[in-house]
């Protein structure tokens, strides 16, 4: 496996204020004492973000600091545990979930998709982002439906939701892959690709930042964005986090770091259930 990149240990010394207005009302469900090991057999929640996401999480210029939603959730976490939060950071889905289906990580945020469902458990979606399409403004490609024709060159990010799921959906359409989601439009150019694919938001910031490009109308899929755990850690452990996602989109916690960290264009997922 590949090493993780620098992981980054904050110690949860309480929830900070932010968390408590986030809550509202709602007091999110502490997880038992007796299921504290299974979440964290190393007294510490080891969550793994991914950074090649920019809606669930980024590293701050500035700083240096990771932060997003999937940060926030884990820290939640980690709080309701009565635990430290370990972050390894790492920039791809595809390592993102090595790390967890490995050992290295306790926790993880993915996307829903079943190639990942082996030795992995998922709670329901927490956020929807659409996947989209971007071509040069020069391309004839008008519409989504057009993309899958021979000739036609795809890039997307190695590993990612988007691979997996035009692998699968694409039928005539080449498959390019970049090797993380935050390249892809660089390398979208620098292999003269037809298409590039992932993220709407990552696609018009790209588009924002160097021009002469153009996001096909609409979208090609709905990302369902879920919590993961190790099937090994048990049932009782895997309802306990399929509850706390719940809470998170039930108290408004979701929707209000959408709002924090000035996300647009993702949604909260509906409820599953009472929450």
């Amino acid at each position: 496996m590949t090493a993780l990149p620098r992981r980054q240990l904050i110690a949860w010394l309480g929830a900070p204020a932010w968390l408590a207005s986030t809550a509202g009302c709602a007091t999110p469900p502490r997880v038992p004492a007796t299921l504290v090991p299974a979440f964290a057999p190393t007294g510490r929640l080891r969550a793994s973000i991914n950074l090649g996401n920019p809606i669930l999480a980024q590293r701050q210029a500035a700083s240096g600091q990771v932060t997003g939603v999937s940060v926030d959730l884990a820290q939640a976490l980690a709080e309701r545990l009565g635990v430290p939060l370990e972050m390894a950071v790492v920039d791809s889905a595809a390592r993102s979930v090595e790390a967890v289906k490995a050992g290295q990580a306790d926790i993880g945020f993915f996307a829903l998709d079943p190639m990942r469902s082996d030795g992995l458990r998922f709670t329901a979606p927490y956020v929807l982002i659409e996947g989209a399409y971007l071509v040069r403004n020069a391309s004839q490609l008008t519409d989504n439906a057009q993309v899958d024709a021979a000739g036609t060159r795809v890039m997307v990010g190695r590993g990612s939701v988007y691979d997996l799921h035009l692998t699968r959906a694409l039928k005539s359409a080449q498959i390019l892959r970049a090797p993380t989601s935050p390249v892809v439009v660089d390398h979208f150019l620098a292999e003269n690709a037809d298409v590039a694919a992932g993220v709407k938001q990552q696609l018009q910031a790209d588009a924002a930042r160097l021009g002469g490009l153009r996001l096909l109308p609409g979208r090609f899929m709905v990302i369902e964005q879920a919590m993961a755990l190790p099937a090994a850690r048990g049932e009782a452990a895997q309802q306990a986090l399929r509850e706390f996602v719940e809470w998170s989109k039930t108290s408004g916690f979701v929707a209000r770091a959408l709002q924090r960290h000035g996300i647009q264009g993702a949604a909260v997922a509906p409820v599953v259930g009472g929450g």
